[in-house]
């Protein structure tokens, strides 16, 4: 579960988060070893997206520690910065400025906060873009883009920083159905590249083919932890029984 420098790739402990009275996480203790790729899944309101924001900071826990590889990313600390960067993250809303071409989009970060000079930048990111297979739309708004293509555009923003860790925060349910396939292909294709890579999704066709593990969250708790086989063979909990019922009916 640990690399060479014996740290997990992300660890929780004993984790807590309120939104005023409301108990969104509850006591979470999670490992992550580097490399593995975890699926996050479960009904609305379990605290899935809430989970998978603590691992970068958008959300701060009321108590407990978020480590990246060894560095507690809860306190304000040098460490804990240097730790961020190797975070990367996909949204479900894309997140791209307007205003800004697919190809400005991805050079903002890598010379504002990575160092690299403009020409470093924009050659990394056609690199992405050609990997998430919109490298011909680089010079457009996103406003001139699908769906698919903006969410695939976020995913190079997010990669053209070179995280280790890559999370997802159901990176498919803005989209229309035709454009879900292309975005989950891009997907399966970074899978196998040795990231650390933590999705919160409902595309279980997604998780059955790509997830190392499967967390199944309800009411702030992850309630089962299991290989993607045995999940979808013998969930334990009657929530996860049903909730898969309901998933794979559709």
């Amino acid at each position: 579960m640990t690399d060479a420098s014996g740290h997990a790739a992300v660890s929780l402990r004993q984790v807590d988060k309120y939104y005023g009275a409301y108990h969104a996480l509850r006591s979470i203790d999670l490992e992550i070893a580097p490399r593995e790729r975890i699926v996050i899944c479960g009904p609305s309101g379990s605290g899935k997206s809430t989970l998978i924001r603590c691992m970068n900071r958008l959300e701060v826990p009321d108590s407990g520690a978020v480590l990246i590889e060894g560095a507690k990313i809860t306190d304000a600390s040098r460490e804990a910065v240097a730790a961020l960067r190797a975070v990367g993250m996909v949204f479900q809303q894309f997140n791209l400025f307007p205003h800004k071409t697919v190809l400005e989009n991805c050079t903002l970060a890598p010379v504002l906060l990575g160092g690299l000079s403009l020409p470093e930048a924009e050659a990394r990111a056609i690199s992405y873009l050609d990997k998430v297979r919109i490298g011909d739309q680089a010079g457009k708004y996103p406003g001139q883009l699908s769906g698919g293509q903006q969410q695939r555009a976020a995913i190079a923003r997010a990669l053209a920083m070179e995280p280790r860790i890559l999370l997802f925060d159901e990176p498919t349910s803005a989209l229309d159905p035709e454009m879900i396939k292309e975005v989950l292909d891009v997907m399966t294709a970074l899978a196998g590249e040795g990231r650390t890579m933590v999705c919160v999704t409902h595309e279980m066709g997604f998780a059955r083919e790509v997830a190392d593990r499967i967390l199944f969250m309800d009411q702030g708790q992850i309630i089962e932890d299991a290989r993607p086989a045995d999940f979808f063979a013998a969930p334990k909990s009657e929530r996860a029984r049903t909730f898969l019922e309901q998933i794979l009916s559709h």
